[in-house]
């Protein structure tokens, strides 16, 4: 599926091996990390690159979800997933999760898939899946990139370890 995709905001695939019980993907190198990596270092991103780095996201989202010819549904949008290129245009990576929609289709049904604290709540009831979940976790990640932390963080204590949706939730 991700051999067939070509967008300025998907990590491009370059090559593959699928022999017997080997497998191997080989995918473009990009150095700076990942989107988790700058939100929780030292120098904290402007709210201009933040932006940017937003509206690359969305743009590939967009692609997978409107423009491809098969719908794609990534089903682990999360700030590990996405890796700034030299210009810090956001690159959506890691299709292992993901699943196809055939021509047609608006939803599947398919076993949970995803990050805790990333996961849609339609996965929890056993709804059929749509483009719908991949809003929720962009939303989960649009808080984490607001706020600069990731949504669950397990070795933190006290206020910070907060599930951050929670958090928001209870703001409101």
């Amino acid at each position: 599926m991700i051999v067939q995709t070509h967008h300025k905001n998907l990590v491009r695939l370059l090559g593959f091996c699928d022999e017997g019980l080997h497998r191997l993907l080989v995918y473009e190198f990009l150095s700076n990390g990942t989107l988790a990596s700058l939100l929780l270092g030292d120098l904290k991103p402007s709210w201009n690159l933040r932006i940017q780095i937003v509206v690359g996201i969305a743009r590939g989202l967009l692609y997978l979800h409107e423009e491809c010819s098969t719908q794609i549904i990534h089903c682990d949008i999360k700030p590990q997933n996405i890796l700034p290129n030299d210009y810090y245009s956001a690159r959506i990576s890691d299709f292992g999760l993901a699943k196809c929609l055939i021509m047609d289709q608006s939803k599947t049904l398919t076993n949970i898939r995803g990050t805790k604290g990333h996961v849609a709540p339609e996965w929890f009831r056993n709804l059929p899946i749509t483009a719908k979940v991949e809003v929720y976790s962009f939303g989960v990640m649009l808080q984490e990139i607001i706020c600069g932390r990731i949504n669950v963080d397990m070795e933190s204590t006290g206020e910070e370890k907060a599930i951050l949706t929670d958090w928001a939730y209870d703001c409101y």
